[in-house]
């Protein structure tokens, strides 16, 4: 079985960026796919120093573990002033290519403007550099104030039909790329 590990890049408590992880998550277990969701939230990650190991933070061997373990990832991301959180950035450099290499990701961006796919395009150049393969479907959502319900649906069915799409496309990659049923 296809093994998905889902990251959203934001701490925000009403974020919009983990309500589209667990709609994008939604997805791809109904294809098949086990996901596992790490929410940075809840977890304690230093900012990367360079380091390989973390002892006084147990979470750092946990996303190293947990992604390790995984045959492709979810990475969700908010854009900040034109890029990819930082959160989201730190926790990808506290891993390495011993947890990156030879993943499928399928990455997604919100947006509080207008769409735009600057953190895609950043997220597409950090996962390729660690030898992780990026599907082609990705998804930006933008004014997301207004793309979910207050329920944490999809409000708009062509956004909806992207995300199916977008897990269509990591499942099936990941099960050739991966060579897992």
């Amino acid at each position: 079985m296809v093994k998905i590990v889902g990251i959203a890049g934001s701490l925000r408590p009403d974020s919009y960026s983990q309500i589209a992880l667990a709609v994008a998550a939604q997805k791809v277990q109904a294809l098949g796919a086990e996901v596992e969701i790490l929410d940075l939230r809840q977890m304690q990650l230093p900012f990367c120093d360079g380091g390989k190991e973390y002892p006084q933070y147990p979470d750092v061997q946990r996303l190293q573990d947990t992604v390790g373990q995984a045959d492709g990832l979810i990475l969700v991301s908010p854009e900040y002033h034109g890029g990819v959180s930082g959160v989201l950035k730190n926790t990808l450099d506290l891993m390495s290519f011993d947890q990156l290499s030879g993943k499928v990701a399928g990455f997604i961006s919100v947006l509080g403007g207008q769409v735009n796919s600057n953190a895609l395009n950043e997220l597409r150049v950090i996962l390729r550099w660690v030898h992780a393969w990026s599907i082609p479907e990705q998804v930006a959502i933008g004014q997301a104030w207004q793309a979910f319900t207050p329920e944490g649906k999809i409000s708009d069915e062509k956004l909806s039909q992207r995300l199916d799409h977008f897990a269509k496309s990591l499942v099936d990659n990941t099960r050739k790329l991966r060579g897992v049923d």
